[in-house]
């Protein structure tokens, strides 16, 4: 009798702390974003097609990850609650710049490994990206996109050309649902530079 009491007082205390402790607490899921850069297809411009060698990209560390940087005027910088890129924001930056490259052109973006000529190095640096709330905490952010882009000469290293590609595309209002889409319009812009220079560089010089 004792232990069939016993077993009853156990199974009331399990009860009562299931009301307490949920070993599985409920969580409002992120809403997942993807970046879609829109580039238009190019047709390839008088002169030899030529490989081009894509380096590591370099990309801010706060900006890097899945969630989405926003920066106000004073310079506190702060992440969107409840929304997230669907994977790395560095991750689909390069995976955007390649198929960007795909459109058309002399220069074919090629990786470390691929048995193919190389007559240039491409480094990228994205030095921002980033939505700035420059018109205060509710009214629609300014999404910045900024890169470096630095082309060599694949066998002696020489600087073959140096610039700078921003892009600033006012989102349409103060909602997430807005703000992806004016990321998506800026790197469109910036990447349609990117692509359009190192397809005009001179390759004359050998």
């Amino acid at each position: 009798m004792s232990r069939r009491i016993a077993v009853m007082a156990l199974a009331l205390a399990a009860i009562g702390l299931s009301g307490c402790i949920s070993l599985f607490p409920k969580t409002e899921p992120s809403q997942l974003y993807r970046l879609q850069a829109r580039v238009e297809p190019r047709s390839a411009p008088a002169g030899q097609i030529f490989g081009v060698l894509r380096l590591s990209t370099g990309f801010p560390r706060a900006a890097a990850g899945d969630r989405i940087l926003t920066v106000s005027p004073g310079g506190e910088a702060a992440y969107i609650a409840g929304a997230r890129w669907v994977s790395p924001a560095s991750v689909m930056f390069d995976e955007q710049t390649v198929q960007a490259f795909q459109n058309g052109g002399r220069a074919r973006l090629i990786t470390r490994g691929d048995l193919v000529k190389v007559d240039y190095a491409l480094k990228l640096d994205v030095q921002g990206f980033e939505a700035v709330y420059d018109q205060g905490p509710r009214a629609a952010p300014l999404v910045l996109v900024s890169v470096r882009g630095v082309v060599t000469r694949s066998d002696n290293r020489a600087l073959v050309g140096d610039r700078t590609f921003t892009a600033e595309v006012r989102a349409s209002e103060n909602r997430v649902s807005a703000i992806v889409p004016a990321y998506d319009k800026a790197l469109s812009q910036v990447l349609g530079e990117v692509v359009g220079w190192v397809n005009g560089l001179d390759t004359s010089g050998g």
